[in-house]
Parts: C-alpha cells; sequence; structure tokens
C-alpha cells in the first residue's frame, strides 16, 4: 500500500512514460480530460502521452506494459471529449473572469492564440484546429463558452476534433509500433515529429491565410 502510494508521488506527469507506467489506461483519460477541461492541465504532456500509449498496445517496446488499444482509444477519446465540454461549461457559467484569474504566461500566449484562431478561421475550423496545438487546446474551450459560441456548434466540432486527435495520435503510435522492433529506442525523435506533424494543420491553415491576405492587397493596389 505504501508503495503504491510513493509511486504515485513520483511519477512524473511530463513524461509519457511514467504516467502511463504509473497509471495505465486509467491515467490516459484523466490527462486528456484535464488537459482539454481544466486551465491547470495546460502544461500536460497530450500529444506525446497519445502516441506513447499507442507504441504499447503494439506491444513491441522493451519498456512499459502492453496497453489494450480499445481501452486507450476509449479513454483517450471519453477523456478529451468530455474535457473540451466540460471547459465550455465551465468558461459558460464563470465568465471573463476565469482567464483572466489565470497568472501563467503561456497560459495567456494561448488564449491570445486562441481568440486569434476563432477570429481567422471562424468556429469550427478554429475549435477543430485548436486540438492540435499545445496550450491553445486548454484555453479554447472555456473562451468558446465565455464568447458564448452556440453550444450545438461546439459540441459538433470539438466532437470531430477530439476524435481526429485523439484517434489519429493513437493509432499513428500503434501502426509505428507493430512495424518497427523495440521501436522505443527512438521514441523521443519519434515523438517529436508526430508533435511537428500534428502541427500541418494549424500552419497550412496560416500559409492560405497569408497567401489570400497578399492577394487581397494585390487587388486592392
Amino acid at each position: 500500500m505504501a508503495t503504491s502510494a510513493s509511486a504515485a508521488l513520483a511519477v512524473n506527469l511530463l513524461d509519457a512514460h511514467s504516467l502511463l507506467a504509473t497509471f495505465g489506461v486509467i491515467g490516459i483519460g484523466v490527462v486528456m480530460f484535464a488537459e482539454t477541461g481544466l486551465l491547470v492541465g495546460f502544461f500536460l504532456p497530450g500529444d506525446s502521452l497519445l502516441f506513447t500509449a499507442g507504441l504499447l498496445c503494439a506491444g513491441t517496446a522493451d519498456k512499459g506494459a502492453h496497453l489494450s488499444l480499445p481501452g486507450v482509444l476509449a479513454a483517450a477519446v471519453i477523456g478529451a471529449l468530455a474535457g473540451a465540454q466540460c471547459g465550455y461549461l465551465i468558461g459558460r457559467s464563470a465568465g471573463p473572469a476565469l482567464l483572466a484569474r489565470g497568472r501563467s504566461r503561456k497560459l495567456h500566449e494561448g488564449a491570445a492564440r486562441a481568440e486569434e484562431l476563432l477570429g481567422k478561421y471562424g468556429h469550427a475550423k478554429a475549435i477543430v484546429l485548436a486540438r492540435f496545438v499545445p496550450v491553445v487546446r486548454t484555453v479554447l474551450n472555456p473562451l468558446a463558452g465565455v464568447l458564448n459560441i452556440p453550444a450545438r456548434v461546439f459540441t459538433v466540432w470539438q466532437v470531430a476534433g477530439g476524435l481526429l486527435w485523439t484517434v489519429g495520435l493513437v493509432l499513428a503510435g500503434y501502426v509505428l509500433g507493430s512495424s518497427i522492433p523495440n521501436v522505443d529506442t527512438y521514441l523521443l525523435p519519434i515523438v517529436g515529429l508526430i508533435v511537428a506533424i500534428s502541427l500541418l494543420p494549424v500552419a497550412i491553415e496560416f500559409l492560405r491565410s497569408r497567401r489570400s491576405g497578399k492577394h487581397q492587397n494585390g487587388t486592392a493596389q
């Protein structure tokens, strides 16, 4: 009993392997909920956690317990969707003061980025894209509630974005883990690559926006 309690206290919340080794599938659901629904969860490693969990489901890594793919997918999806909806409801009830109370510089930068996405791409596209940007995916959900984005619009697009993000990263880890023996040897660079790939939708939209702006300026001249 004392040993398990001390192990839980020793867990590194910033390390996906540590979280999975200590809490398993339950930890995935909790982290997804906290990162997408509670402002205090902005620092949690959502992308690397999902990808690493997919690797462990393949059962080819040397380190860590073997996880069940259906269990991981269910925990990730339920946690991410419930967390986003909870964040939206908290923002709607607490109002602008909720974000104003946050003292973290990263949190305020994320809020500014979330507002920029909403203003530039509209509700639907911004809610989906935010899932792929750390910190922004934490802040946008309560911000959507603060801004009184219609509940139906938010729910439809947060579900679409949440499924794409969670299922996509878990399956990417699973496929790679099934294809490459001892893939955990290359885990750090692979996770970095996956995070970079997850940012591609935002980068593509940014480039499109810049081209559109240049085209409009050229037409105006």
